[in-house]
């Protein structure tokens, strides 16, 4: 083999950044991911400084022992991050990230005002998440902040700023923006009009496996990377992971456990509906719709961090769930922690416990928000079935998909046979990206059936499948009776 013979993937999640290296057949070489920080400064608010970005990557980066032999580098991140940068590239401010929910009344603005030109341009319908909203906040309470503004990039295309010098955007990380056209395939005047921004603000487009730059000598001497190195364009996680995963047909049903949870259905067109989003996908000619979830695995982070003791791992939290029973007693978990998107897109909710009694334990709570997450994740498929795509397979992936416990949930819940791919990250699937950018493989769909291996299968138990479905009728009864209040008590309190 030659010496530059493995391919690398690097992944900017919500919470963090991982790293994968693999060989050409698409066994995993080396792996390492680093934390970097989320900054709340009010409630609802969730803000990433783009510094820690880089600082955590060239940390993990230095860990790896054979980068020296890296052929080629592909980059996703986590989408609608905008980096506002000043004429000469430097960070403006934090970065508002998909989780945060202050700009609710520029929403409700652009939707009694201009719903029909969004949705019918960008194929979505305007909410907190999305970078249009975000920039008329910005707008509305610091203008001084735009009027720094002269570049907008997105967290991958920023450090991938850094590594190379070159500025550029895909196009599945730009129809994250809002500002994209869908049909026309560019970025939309109207739209960018609607926020205030010039069109010259918004970086040039190109496909997911173009070479967008190569590693220059400083980010050399950062990262410890060959100078010179290709560095792929990438793409937004959530396609990188449905990618990576296998799901490369119409009706496949990814299932995300991840900081995140999602509900994504492969499809053969686009479906734009007014309570999903619509993305393509790297796959040229295919699409998925998605509904989320705004706290899946990070809900068992924030438990782990407030309540248990310092230093207590994800494995003994899994313990404890395991002693309680299906139900955990009688607690339920409602992962609210952010608001909620699928499929209530309801910013005013907030993450709850509820039945507690004297005789509850520690295990109950354990299990109760391994099984809430779950039931998030059904709930959202219910617009799926509303809008009755067909569905023949689930692959379950993220980092909740490795606990055996929170999987089986999952699989009763939806009361269907449940695929876990070996490798299925989303730097997994920028890996494969690397090396389609390169010719290594002949295509996306080429590299993707060599490499995808499958962990396990899991099947439902009949009984416990039974059981959960009664039990989620209780969830939602709960959410039902809950949201009003929430709503009541926001309103006051402001």
């Amino acid at each position: 083999m030659k010496r530059q013979d493995l391919l690398l993937g690097i992944d900017f999640g919500t919470g963090g950044c991982k790293v994968t290296l693999i060989d050409l057949a698409g066994n995993v070489v080396e792996s390492v991911s680093g934390e970097y920080p989320t900054h709340h400064p009010r409630p609802a608010w969730a803000e990433q400084d783009p510094a820690d970005w880089y600082r955590v990557m060239c940390k993990v980066l230095k860990k790896l022992k054979q980068r020296r032999r890296i052929a080629a580098i592909a980059l996703d991140s986590y989408t609608h991050g905008a980096v506002l940068l000043d004429s000469k590239l430097n960070v403006v401010r934090p970065t508002i990230i998909w989780t945060d929910q202050r700009s609710v009344q520029e929403c409700a603005a652009l939707k009694r005002d201009h719903f029909d030109l969004i949705f019918k341009t960008a194929y979505q319908a305007p909410t907190p998440t999305w970078t249009l909203p975000q920039i008329l906040w910005l707008r509305n309470n610091e203008p001084r902040t735009l009027k720094q503004t002269r570049h907008i990039s997105f967290v991958k295309d920023y450090i991938r700023y850094l590594l190379t010098g070159e500025m550029a955007c895909d196009s599945i990380e730009a129809q994250g923006t809002l500002f994209w056209d869908m049909r026309k395939a560019c970025w939309s005047e109207a739209l960018c009009e609607l926020a205030g921004i010039p069109l010259k603000a918004l970086p040039r487009i190109g496909n997911p496996t173009d070479v967008a730059g190569h590693i220059t000598a400083q980010a050399a001497a950062d990262t410890g990377l060959p100078v010179g190195t290709p560095v792929i364009m990438g793409a937004s996680d959530s396609a990188v992971e449905d990618y990576a995963a296998g799901a490369i047909e119409p009706g496949q049903c990814v299932l995300k456990l991840a900081t995140a949870g999602n509900v994504n259905v492969m499809t053969a067109k686009a479906h734009p509906h007014r309570e999903t989003l619509t993305y393509s996908h790297v796959v040229p000619g295919m699409w998925y719709t998605v509904t989320a979830t705004n706290a899946a695995a990070v809900c068992q982070r924030w438990y782990r961090d407030t309540f248990c003791a310092p230093g207590t791992h994800y494995d003994a939290i899994d313990a404890e769930a395991a002693q309680a029973p299906p139900g955990s007693n009688g607690v339920f978990f409602h992962p609210y922690l952010q608001g909620e998107r699928s499929p209530y897109w309801d910013a005013d909710l907030r993450g709850s416990f509820t039945g507690f009694s004297m005789a509850s334990t520690r295990g109950d709570a354990s299990r109760a928000l391994l099984e809430g997450v779950a039931y998030s994740l059904r709930d959202c498929y219910r617009t799926i079935e509303k809008m009755k795509l067909p569905v023949h397979e689930f692959l379950l992936i993220g980092g909740g998909a490795k606990s055996a416990l929170w999987s089986s949930i999952v699989c009763d819940l939806f009361n269907a046979p449940v695929k876990c791919p070996a490798c299925c990250d989303a730097s997994f699937g920028s890996a494969l990206l690397a090396g389609v950018g390169i010719g290594v493989f002949d295509d996306v769909v080429s590299a993707v059936k060599q490499c995808l291996r499958f962990d396990r299968e899991l099947l439902p138990d009949a009984g416990r499948a039974e059981f959960y479905n009664s039990q989620f009728q209780h969830y939602r009864a709960i959410h039902d009776a809950l949201a009003p209040c929430y709503k009541r008590l926001l309103n006051t309190s402001s």
